[in-house]
C-alpha cells in the first residue's frame, strides 16, 4: 500500500458522507493526481448496500459487466467469509464524468434528508452505477473468556439477546463460536418459519423485525431462547428494549457508540465501555467497564449475588438471636420463674459476641450453587423475605431458645432446683427478706 498519508495527501478529499448505522456506507470524493482529470468517487460499506449501486466489475485489469456470473461468485465469497465469522467490506469507485463535473464543481453531500429519500437522489452526483472492486474481511475474534462467561450465565439463568449491526451471517458464526447459539439447537431466519415451528433459536434481520407488529416481538421474545438480531438500527435496539421490559424482564443492555446510548439510557442497567465506549455512551450507562470485557460483567454479577446472599446470612442470624433473648423475659413474666437472662448480659451478647460473628458473614465465600440459581424476582423477593424472617424467628431463633432453655434447666437442676420447682418462685427468689427458700430436696437458701 506503501504511506497512507502521502497517498491522501495527493488525493485530497472534496467531500464525504459519513458512515451511520442507517446508511451503513461511508462514500467520498477526491481529486487526483493522475493523468484523469475527473473526480474519482470512491465507496465502502455494508457489501448487500454496495451491490445494489454497482453495473461493473473490476478483473484483471478490465471493467466488465456485473453480470450473473460474477454476483454468483460475489455471493459464494461473501458466504464462506461470513461463516467464519469474519466482517466483510465491500468496495466500489467510479469516475464522473468530466463534462457534467468539472474541476471546481461543488459537491453537496448533505444527508440530513436521508430518511426522507435513501435512495440518494438528493446528491447532485451519481451514486448508482459504479465500479465492484472486491470484498476486504476483519478478523474480530471474541475474547477467549467469553463462551465460557455466556456459559455461566446460562446456568444462572440469564437469558442473552445479541443485537449486531454485523450481516446475519457474521452475526450467526460469532453467536454459535461463543456459545449463544448453541450448536445442537435448530436455527431459523425466515420469519414465516420462525412462528410456524418451534426452533430454539432464531436469527432476525432488521428489515424483518420492521414488518413485525407488537404482538410478533413479544412472541418471538417470549418462546425463543435463543435470538440475534443482526444489521439493526439503533431505534430497533431502543424498541427491543422496551419489548423486553414490557414482558417483565430486568434488562441489562452494553454498548460502545454513539447509537446504542438510547437503548443504555433505557435499559434497566447500561453497561458502556470503558477504553473503546463514546462518552455519550458512558454518561447514559450505569456501569463502566474498565477492561472492556464481557467476562466482567459476569464477575460482577457473581459479586452481587455474593454480597446479596450475605448481607441475608447476616440478617437471618441477627434476627434469630431476638427469640432467645426475649423469651426468657416471656416466661419470667408469665411463669414466674427466676430470670434466666438479665440485662446486663443481653448487652453483652448484642455489643460482644454477636457483632463480629455478624460482620464475619459478610465475608462469606460464595456458595457452590450461587451461579447456578436463578434471577430473583425484583418485586417480590427483597432482602428480608417472608421466608427469612420465619426462619429466623420461628425455626433458628426457637432453636437457640430451646438450648438457652435447655442450659438453663440443666444449672438449675443441678443447683436442686428441678424444672417442676421454678414455676412461681419468682417472688421467693427476688426477694431478699427471703434466707430460707427451698429447693427440690428440700434444702434451704
Amino acid at each position: 500500500i506503501g504511506n497512507v498519508s502521502n497517498y491522501r495527501s495527493k488525493n485530497p478529499k472534496i467531500c464525504e458522507v459519513q458512515f451511520s448505522s442507517t446508511n451503513r456506507y461511508q462514500l467520498s470524493i477526491h481529486s487526483t493526481n493522475d493523468q484523469d482529470e475527473r473526480y474519482l468517487l470512491v465507496m465502502k460499506g455494508a457489501p448487500e448496500k454496495i451491490l445494489k449501486n454497482c453495473s461493473t466489475i473490476y478483473v484483471d485489469g478490465c471493467e466488465i459487466e456485473f453480470n450473473k456470473y460474477w454476483k454468483k461468485r460475489y455471493e459464494e465469497a461473501f458466504t464462506e467469509l461470513s461463516n467464519h465469522g469474519e466482517r466483510v467490506l465491500a468496495f466500489a469507485d467510479y469516475r464522473l464524468p468530466l463534462n457534467k463535473y468539472p474541476r471546481g464543481y461543488q459537491f453537496d453531500c448533505d444527508t440530513i434528508n436521508f430518511h426522507v429519500n435513501p435512495y440518494f437522489e438528493h446528491f447532485n452526483f451519481p451514486t448508482d452505477g459504479l465500479r465492484f472492486l472486491g470484498l476486504i474481511s476483519l478478523i474480530d475474534p471474541p475474547r477467549v473468556n467469553v463462551a465460557e462467561a455466556v456459559r455461566k450465565c446460562r446456568s444462572a439463568g440469564i437469558r442473552l439477546l445479541m443485537i449486531t449491526g454485523d450481516h446475519p451471517l457474521t452475526a450467526t458464526a460469532i453467536a454459535r463460536s461463543t456459545g449463544i447459539i448453541t450448536d445442537y439447537s435448530e436455527t431459523e431466519q425466515l420469519i414465516e418459519n420462525v412462528f410456524d415451528n418451534n426452533a430454539r433459536s432464531c436469527v432476525i434481520h432488521g428489515s424483518t423485525l420492521k414488518t413485525m407488529n407488537r404482538k410478533q416481538l413479544d412472541n418471538l421474545i417470549k418462546y425463543h431462547q435463543e435470538i440475534v438480531f443482526a444489521r439493526t438500527s439503533p431505534q430497533q435496539k431502543l424498541i427491543i428494549v422496551e419489548t423486553c421490559q414490557r414482558l417483565g424482564e430486568i434488562v441489562a443492555v452494553t454498548g460502545d457508540g454513539v447509537n446504542d446510548s438510547p437503548a443504555l439510557k433505557k435499559a434497566d442497567i447500561g453497561i458502556a465501555m470503558g477504553i473503546t465506549g463514546s462518552d455519550v455512551s458512558k454518561q447514559a450507562s450505569d456501569i463502566i467497564l474498565l477492561d472492556d470485557n464481557f467476562a466482567s460483567i459476569i464477575t460482577g454479577i457473581e459479586q452481587g449475588r455474593i454480597i446479596f446472599d450475605n448481607l441475608k446470612k447476616s440478617i437471618c442470624y441477627t434476627l434469630s438471636s431476638k427469640i432467645p433473648e426475649l423469651t426468657p423475659f416471656l416466661f419470667y413474666m408469665i411463669f414466674q420463674i427466676p430470670l434466666p437472662l438479665g440485662t446486663i448480659a443481653i448487652l453483652c451478647i448484642d455489643l460482644g459476641t454477636d457483632m463480629l460473628p455478624a460482620i464475619s458473614l459478610a465475608y462469606e465465600r460464595a456458595e457452590l450453587d450461587i451461579m447456578k440459581r436463578p434471577p430473583r424476582d425484583a418485586k417480590r423477593e427483597h432482602l428480608a423475605t417472608d421466608r427469612l424472617i420465619s426462619m429466623s424467628y420461628g425455626q433458628l431463633g426457637m432453636i437457640q431458645a430451646g438450648g438457652g432453655f435447655f442450659v438453663y434447666t440443666l444449672v438449675m437442676a443441678e443447683n436442686g432446683f428441678f424444672p417442676s420447682r421454678l414455676f412461681g418462685l419468682r417472688k421467693s427468689w427476688d426477694s431478699r427478706s427471703i434466707n430460707d427458700l427451698e429447693d427440690s430436696y428440700g434444702q434451704e437458701w
